[in-house]
């Protein structure tokens, strides 16, 4: 079996046959052919630049409705398509560990490459290391995304208001339920990560007349950091209704075993949109009108906070409310 060398790393003969025979045709597009050392990719459409860098390290780092290569895309333009921008241009680089299988290396070159064309972006930029063996994990992905959003966008927290709709575009925690139950050898039928590109659902919340305040992933940290961050920055108080967060059966079922709290569970294919209240039946008929959104949802609602209240509470279906805070630790090491 082919495996990974520290010569493929060293930039000589080794190296430029990966990029030859890997890199290079799984991203090939005009503005990556030239492989020279810094992508010239064109100019730039009307807009703000918008601009984002993230690392992956998952483990396992292939895993039902997922891999490294393929979440490491997504992640990328998911961060920037929150933001209102439209995604345009990736990096992508690897660390990878001496001994790794080159089928492996392949298999996340392809799924990088798949979520790229299901995005409509393109990876004009790369790098490969190599570590000695027993000094990494196999192999992990840092990558940049650039993006423009257009005109007249202006989307953050600081136009989260009282009165604001807190909506998701479907079930939550998927991700990280099927990356710790595969960790576990736990993985069942129906448990499949939520990972996926979301610029096209976000542009069309974004550009379909409602009055977008904000957007953002829920990623590390699930849905309740997400809305504390938002909140906290905001000075904001979020009420997320128990009752109306989506939950698939199977997800519960691996947090309950494991001791987890969907709500702390991370999405990669998953967006929180603040809306006013009356736009909500409008944004929500756009989210579930589209691939990625049948089954969003409203779930929960902005208020104002005084000093002495929390910036995200639960509401329960027996009428009390209960403090989500922010975690102390990391629950899920290597989710992402």
């Amino acid at each position: 079996m082919e495996r990974v060398l520290l010569a493929h790393g060293g930039g000589g003969r080794l190296t430029q046959e990966l990029i030859r025979e890997l890199f290079a045709p799984a991203f090939a597009n005009p503005a990556l052919a030239p492989l020279s050392d810094s992508a010239l990719p064109g100019a730039l459409p009307p807009g703000r630049l918008a601009f984002t860098t993230d690392a992956f390290v998952v483990d396992p780092p292939v895993f039902p409705g997922g891999d490294l290569g393929y979440l490491a895309v997504c992640g990328t333009v998911n961060d920037l398509a929150v933001a209102g921008a439209t995604p345009l241009w990736l990096s992508f680089a690897v660390i990878l560990e001496e001994g790794l299988p080159l089928g492996r290396l392949r298999a996340f070159v392809e799924g990088a490459a798949r979520a790229a064309a299901q995005a409509g972006v393109q990876v004009v930029a790369g790098d490969t290391k190599v570590v000695p063996k027993g000094k990494a994990d196999g192999a992990f992905i840092v990558t940049a995304g650039v993006g423009v959003v257009p005109p007249g966008v202006d989307l953050g927290d600081h136009r989260i208001t009282p009165g604001d709709a807190v909506l998701v575009s479907g079930p939550i925690g998927e991700h990280g339920a099927t990356v710790m139950a595969a960790r576990h050898q736990m993985a069942g039928a129906g448990l499949r990560s939520d990972c996926a590109p979301l610029g096209s659902l976000a542009a069309a919340l974004r550009d379909g007349g409602v009055e977008l305040h904000a957007m953002h992933d829920p990623t590390r940290g699930g849905v309740a950091t997400t809305c504390h961050e938002a909140a906290s920055r905001a000075g904001v108080r979020i009420v997320v209704d128990q009752e109306s967060v989506p939950v698939e059966p199977q997800v519960a079922a691996v947090c309950e075993l494991l001791g987890l709290d969907p709500l702390y569970v991370a999405c990669e294919g998953r967006l929180l949109a603040w809306v006013p209240a009356g736009e909500a039946e409008a944004a929500l008929a756009i989210l579930r009108g589209h691939a990625h959104g049948p089954r969003a949802a409203v779930i929960g609602r902005v208020e104002s906070r005084s000093s002495e209240q929390a910036p995200v509470v639960l509401q329960t279906p027996f009428g009390t409310t209960r403090v989500l805070d922010l975690l102390a630790g990391a629950e899920l090491p290597r989710i992402c």
